[in-house]
């Protein structure tokens, strides 16, 4: 005698649970009425025999038997999302709308080069566009709240897909009337006991930037970290130290003159590799490797004077 077995929307229904915490909510998001959801949920358990779901006034928490469920959960939903995929991802991987993650550290000054090409190439192809911190970005990509992020690297995860897209160099960045300001390029020993401001340390570039200090001999300002790109542009035209700036956003940025100089580095040029990522899961995967190829083109066609592509 055959046992039974979960359906497919079930198995959904399950999902939304465990990502938005509380029945009502799911069945907002899924577009269903709350007591068909709970129905689903009562039969999901009784043909698994297995209470996965704790409910509460507050919402629905999984039980230890949910966790565990949870991942193969997604695996089975996206496996037979990909079955489709295989068959219309010729025809249709280039329609429709991508949930998009961007670090604001490259996303603002990196897209406007990238998205309307893309869009004027395949115009049924729309991204929805999120800012975040890296480590935000991981995690929502993660809970299939996002479907690709442009990241630079390294990842915390080492779990998703990843396709290197370019690199980008990063610039020492001083107030015109600094003591290295003559200097065509600056010396690593020249920045001995200097000021050095960063990002906050939820940004990669932090890591690099405190490595190389460490290194040489100069003082990573950690009082004073900056929320933004913006926001170390203003420290440093203050004197309140140099900054380690991404090429992207000196050109959009500082191109047009004003109170900062830009210098390159004699040794150990700083730069960082920027990738999409996605889950190996993905039903789109073989569309994302194809929208990754088409990035590195439109890179080296429009911003080959400041970025290095990965053919």
């Amino acid at each position: 005698m055959p046992f039974n077995k979960p359906t497919l929307r079930q198995l959904e229904y399950f999902i939304a649970i465990a990502q938005h915490r509380t029945f009502r909510r799911a069945a907002d998001a899924l577009g269903i009425s709350q007591p068909t959801l709970t129905a689903q949920m009562n039969a999901l358990e009784e043909t698994l025999n297995a209470k996965i779901l704790e409910r509460s006034r507050n919402g629905a928490i999984l039980t230890p038997i949910g966790r565990r469920l949870l991942p193969n959960a997604r695996r089975v939903v996206e496996e037979l999302d990909s079955l489709v995929d295989k068959v219309n991802s010729t025809v249709l991987g280039a329609n429709g709308t991508y949930r998009l993650g961007v670090s604001p550290t490259v996303g603002p000054y990196a897209l406007p080069h990238i998205l309307p090409h893309l869009h004027q190439q395949y115009q049924d192809l729309q991204f929805y566009v999120r800012e975040s911190s890296p480590v935000i970005l991981e995690q929502e990509l993660q809970e299939g709240k996002l479907d690709l992020l442009l990241l630079p690297l390294p990842l915390v995860s080492q779990k998703f897909s990843v396709e290197t897209l370019f690199e980008e160099p990063l610039h020492l960045v001083l107030p015109s009337g600094h003591k290295l300001a003559q200097q065509e390029t600056v010396s690593l020993a020249s920045l001995r006991d200097e000021n050095v401001l960063t990002l906050e340390e939820q940004y990669h570039s932090y890591r690099q930037v405190r490595e190389l200090c460490q290194k040489i001999g100069a003082n990573v300002l950690q009082d004073y970290e900056g929320t933004s790109l913006d926001s170390l542009r203003q420290m440093v035209g203050m004197g309140m130290g140099i900054a380690f700036l991404p090429a992207l956003y000196i050109a959009s940025e500082l191109s047009h003159g004003g109170e900062l100089l830009v210098k390159d580095l004699e040794q150990e040029p700083l730069k960082r590799s920027h990738v999409l990522v996605w889950r190996p899961n993905s039903p789109n995967r073989s569309f994302y490797k194809q929208l990754a190829q088409e990035i590195r083109v439109l890179v080296q066609k429009n911003l080959a004077d400041i970025l290095k592509t990965n053919k």
